[in-house]
């Protein structure tokens, strides 16, 4: 993935807000900006990241007030849409139609093809923002309009699966590659429709999967089953049939879904909880938890069966990972 917009964290405090409004009028969003702090901005930028046709940027700011107004829109207007994720603290927003304030693990969908106002002023607000062409959303306009400037949740459903993924992508970033980019930019998107769907259709989930290309709506649930999976794993019932019967499709249909993925749904849940015997095993906090014990958790109740799976997926005996990895940390 590719790093775009610099870091402005080594610039000095007293500097930084006349970076941070440099770097607004190098884009082609025309706004204007103030804030409390500008002798002593302690603000930071991270992102530009290029995920496929999306991007994905992180800002921290002590306070901040943002506003696009239908002058600078004529003035040049590229007409994206911004997915905006609050990781901490809040900011009184006007924009659409609604005003509101978004708080932590809140989404909140802008226009740039709309006036904005944003503004942050009780403590520091970080958060994460997705760069999108409005092509790549498979909804009218119109129906856009009524998002925008509203809350959508960011704690549960669909919601908490982009807010995962994303600040998981932010956070682990140096983990991808550029031909990553592609693929990671295909799921968000996918996450990120099935969430405006979501919000449009309430209480309508079926309705809402129908907006999305067949293809989409397998990815998603796909996506689905495997947070399901993720947030199962040291369960003993979980089998391919019980995953199945909690998602309401047939067992052929999971089996398929996993199929194009080029793995079967036993063998990716065996690697989910060899990874998670696998940190636990590097874990210091647990160095004095039997190793039998950290793979019965996990789902493995023969300790022959689990040293087997775990050297055949890691390339050493797990006791001997243990050691490696504790003496690492030391």
């Amino acid at each position: 993935m590719i790093v775009t917009v610099p870091r402005i964290d080594d610039i000095p405090p007293a500097e930084r807000f006349a970076a941070w409004r440099a770097l607004c009028e190098l884009t082609s969003i025309p706004m204007e900006l103030r804030s409390d702090h500008e002798h002593d901005f302690r603000a930071n930028v991270r992102g530009g990241v290029d995920i496929g046709e999306v991007m994905l940027t992180y800002t921290s700011v002590p306070s901040l007030r943002n506003e696009r107004t239908a002058a600078h829109i004529r003035r040049s207007d590229p007409e994206l849409y911004h997915l905006r994720l609050t990781l901490r603290g809040e900011s009184d927003v006007c924009h659409g139609d609604a005003e509101t304030t978004v708080g932590a693990w809140q989404f909140m969908l802008t226009s740039t093809s709309a006036p904005y106002l944003a503004v942050c002023e009780r403590g520091r607000v970080d958060g994460m923002t997705v760069t999108l062409h409005p092509s790549l959303l498979p909804f009218p306009p119109a129906e856009l309009q009524l998002l925008l400037g509203r809350r959508l949740s960011g704690r549960s459903g669909i919601g908490a699966m982009l807010a995962d993924f994303l600040t998981r992508l932010a956070t682990e970033s140096d983990a991808y590659g550029p031909a990553d980019a592609p693929r990671l930019g295909t799921v968000a998107v996918d996450l990120l429709n099935a969430l405006l769907a979501h919000e449009l259709d309430a209480g309508a989930e079926a309705l809402a999967e129908n907006r999305l290309t067949p293809e989409s709506r397998r990815r998603t649930l796909r996506l689905r089953i495997q947070e399901f999976v993720r947030r199962n794993l040291d369960r003993p019932g979980l089998t391919p049939a019980s995953i199945a019967a909690a998602h309401h499709i047939s067992l052929r249909y999971l089996y398929r879904l996993f199929e194009e993925q080029g793995h079967t749904v036993s063998a990716w849940i065996r690697a989910q909880r060899l990874e998670r015997c696998r940190r636990d095993l590097a874990d210091p906090a647990l160095g004095d938890t039997p190793i039998h014990v950290i793979a019965a958790r996990w789902g493995f109740s023969h300790a022959a069966d689990f040293s087997r799976a775990f050297r055949s997926a890691y390339g050493v005996p797990p006791r001997d990972f243990r050691h490696r990895a504790l003496a690492a940390n030391r």
